[in-house]
């Protein structure tokens, strides 16, 4: 376990880190709904139900630079697009308040703003339930042309950063942000430039990825070496699979747990890194956007592998106890988290 000297030393750190997060940024929308103030419509007769509260904020590759800021890092660079709409003011709205520089977010008038609408039904305890979400997304691929900005976005900001995040939220491979074409540069770039780190995390093509840091699920980590049932796959197996991947790609590799931690893998080892005990409610939606933002954060400010994992494990056991948002997690809860599951005020 690491001591809390080399802890503390890694997390002061993060004052220094500067990074970029390249990919899917969407709106978080959060319509309050009051089932006591439901009317019947005069035109249709069915239920009108009627918003109490609204509340919004940057989702997707927006909830991993919400977590950077959170975690105090120097300086961070958007790039992705967002439509010319009121959900795409609103994002950057949001991405302005956490000090985001939005000079490679592009405005484009012929997309949306992809946007998570959540309806949230307030109960007789007070408390909110979330009902059927309504999404707006794109359902054409960007242009060529835009493609190529965004790819000489990146380069454009790579002299100014210690990493990139790659944030693939859109599952369909051809209209998200990081496309086939984009990934395929960025691997070309990362090649190049290993001083960098590059880190991706992807709801559905991880294993499409390559000379870039990963980080699958025990699922997806089976799936990327032709392993269809993860229940098949042994601890041991997993640990071998993660070896081979981190030899494919040229990079590391965190196989994400859950509840169990992550498996830190290089070609040469996998060191398994147990999760952070945590009780009470939990709310696991952006967990696996925080653990990168701790992960990558820690990387960059000097970590290893495994100690990298270790903060990525801290911060996501802190936003999965925050309910009904997507959290995020300070340098000082993270600090007090370490103290008291593994450092000298652990019981």
């Amino acid at each position: 376990m690491m001591d809390q000297d080399r802890f503390l030393e890694i997390l002061e750190g993060f004052a220094a880190v500067r990074l970029a997060v390249m990919g899917d940024f969407f709106l978080d929308k959060y319509l309050v709904l009051d089932p006591a103030l439901t009317e019947i419509s005069l035109e249709t007769g069915l239920e009108a139900f009627q918003v109490v509260a609204v509340r919004h904020s940057p989702g997707a590759a927006g909830t991993v630079t919400a977590n950077l800021a959170a975690l105090q890092v120097a300086a961070l660079h958007a790039i992705g697009v967002a439509g010319d709409d009121g959900h795409g003011y609103e994002l950057r709205q949001g991405l302005q308040r956490s000090g985001v520089n939005m000079t490679h977010l592009l405005t484009l008038e012929e997309i949306f703003t992809p946007t998570y609408t959540k309806p949230m039904v307030i109960q007789p305890n007070g408390s909110e339930v979330e009902s059927n979400r309504v999404d707006i997304r794109n359902r054409r691929p960007l242009s060529e042309a835009v493609q190529e900005r965004l790819v000489a976005s990146l380069e454009q900001v790579l002299p100014e950063v210690d990493g990139v995040i790659l944030a693939d939220q859109v599952s369909e491979p051809q209209l998200g942000v990081i496309t086939p074409y984009v990934r395929d540069r960025v691997a070309e770039i990362a090649a190049a430039h290993p001083e960098v780190v590059f880190f991706a995390d992807s709801r559905a093509n991880i294993g499409e990825f390559r000379q870039v840091i990963i980080k699958p699920n025990r699922r997806e980590a089976a799936l990327c070496l032709g392993v269809a049932d993860e229940s098949a796959v042994t601890a041991g197996q997993l640990a071998e699979r993660g070896r081979e991947l981190a030899a494919r790609n040229g990079r590391p590799v965190f196989i994400t747990l859950g509840p169990e931690g992550m498996l830190a893998c290089t070609a040469e080892a996998a060191t398994p890194v147990p999760g952070i005990p945590v009780s009470g409610p939990l709310d696991i939606v952006g967990a696996g956007d925080s653990a990168t933002a701790g992960t990558v954060a820690a990387l960059c400010a000097g970590a290893t592998v495994p100690e990298a994992a270790l903060f990525g494990n801290l911060v996501a056991s802190i936003t999965v106890q925050q309910i009904g948002t997507t959290g995020t997690a300070t340098p000082g809860q993270v600090l007090q988290r370490y103290l008291d599951t593994c450092g000298e005020g652990a019981s």
